[in-house]
């Protein structure tokens, strides 16, 4: 379903989140559809094990991979530099992309059955609240997905942190989980 353009909604380590086969535009596409997501806004990946990084980002920056090492698995996305081969639709023409390996052996499973990489983005329309749960998700797209898979109702009640790796120092571009003083503190003894 997956690699034929399908588009799954599932718990992910935080929220409800939109899957799909990142290098299939036509998922791709649905998704961006769906949400009503402008096409500037990059759409993150999750991935099912560390090595998959090696698809994804071109060169790992010593902050990206300290981090990495720290808080994965976690509810961390870290952006990095893509590799060229990533499609723009997943970038959004920013030549980076965000990254993250979920805490829940559940959650790394069904990515790895749908190839080892797949978006995350949350499933919600574009200015909504994240989806919580399996029902929510459902009355937020009565129609457009090829199947929910129902993970229970999410514990979390903030979205993972992004940190963007690519500057120096290392930027949270969104706050979440993991507390951006925490990543200071690491990247600060990294760098002396």
């Amino acid at each position: 379903m997956i690699a034929n353009g399908g588009v799954i909604a599932f718990r992910t380590d935080t929220f409800y989140g939109l899957g799909a086969d990142p290098c299939n535009a036509a998922g791709v596409a649905r998704i961006r559809e769906l949400k009503g997501r402008e096409e500037n806004k990059p759409i993150l990946l999750l991935i099912s094990d560390p090595e998959q990084v090696e698809r994804l980002i071109l060169e790992r920056t010593e902050s990206f991979t300290r981090v990495a090492e720290e808080f994965w698995p976690g509810p961390l996305t870290i952006i990095g530099r893509a590799v060229p081969t990533l499609p723009e639709a997943i970038t959004a023409g920013t030549g980076t992309v965000g990254v993250r390996l979920p805490a829940d052996d559940v959650v790394r499973e069904l990515v790895r059955e749908c190839g080892g990489v797949l978006t995350a983005t949350s499933a919600n329309p574009s200015g909504r609240e994240p989806g919580r749960s399996a029902s929510e998700v459902a009355s937020y797209f009565p129609h457009g997905l090829d199947l929910i898979v129902d993970g229970g109702a999410v514990t979390a009640t903030e979205p993972s942190t992004v940190l963007d790796a690519t500057t120096s120092p290392p930027r949270v571009v969104r706050a979440g989980v993991i507390h951006a003083d925490r990543i200071a503190q690491l990247t600060r003894r990294s760098s002396e």
